[in-house]
């Protein structure tokens, strides 16, 4: 009798023991799933972000060079260019296909392009900075000092050197737009790159 029950307590305890190294491993099994689809669900979701980063930077600049390629003098007689700089840019151009000549001004804001435009008021026609409806237009711009805008003479050739600050306005007809996109430094792909060189049609010498 002492050895069968024994034996019976034996059992009883390899079976115990069984069951929970199946618990262990179960879990274990249930972790390791659920922390393979967490890893690519948010590797995913940074592909995402990172290609709806890389589109709107492509519409941010298709933009800036359909209105700064049609840009003129504004509707107040002001020269076509305001002001220029590796940041920023001021220029007149109707980008609303209206009869009148907005004020916009592109400009880098943290880690964000905006993009602030001005109709003219009044009589004369006057642009009111208090007026300015601003837009964000690009985010995630990690340009790390370099320059957005860069611009070019009369003589650009495609590998001329890009005109000296501070810019004189008058000088421009090429202007370049370079934009460098991260959604996340740590995480992300690599950086995307969007460049594109606008000729002001208006501001042409020949």
């Amino acid at each position: 009798m002492g050895l069968l029950r024994f034996a019976r307590n034996d059992m009883r305890g390899i079976t115990v023991v069984e069951v929970l190294v199946a618990v262990a491993l179960f879990g274990f099994l249930i972790v390791s799933i659920a922390w393979i689809f967490l890893t690519s669900w948010k590797s995913n979701s940074i592909v995402w972000e990172q290609l709806a980063t890389q589109n709107e930077g492509r519409k941010a600049t298709q933009d800036f060079v359909n209105e700064l390629r049609t840009a003129s003098a504004s509707s107040g007689g002001a020269y076509a260019i305001e002001s220029a700089a590796t940041s920023s840019i001021v220029f007149y151009s109707n980008i609303d296909a209206d009869t009148f000549k907005e004020r916009v001004r592109y400009f880098l804001s943290g880690a964000t392009l905006k993009k602030g435009v001005i109709k003219p008021t009044g009589d004369p026609f006057v642009y009111n900075p208090a007026n300015e409806i601003i837009t964000e237009v690009a985010h995630d711009v990690a340009m790390a000092g370099a320059p957005i805008f860069t611009y070019y003479n009369a003589n650009f050739s495609g590998y001329s050197s890009p005109l000296p600050a501070p810019v004189t306005t008058t000088m421009i007809r090429v202007v370049n737009i370079s934009l460098k996109l991260e959604e996340d430094p740590h995480l992300s792909p690599a950086p995307f790159n969007i460049e594109s060189k606008v000729m002001i049609r208006n501001l042409k010498d020949n």
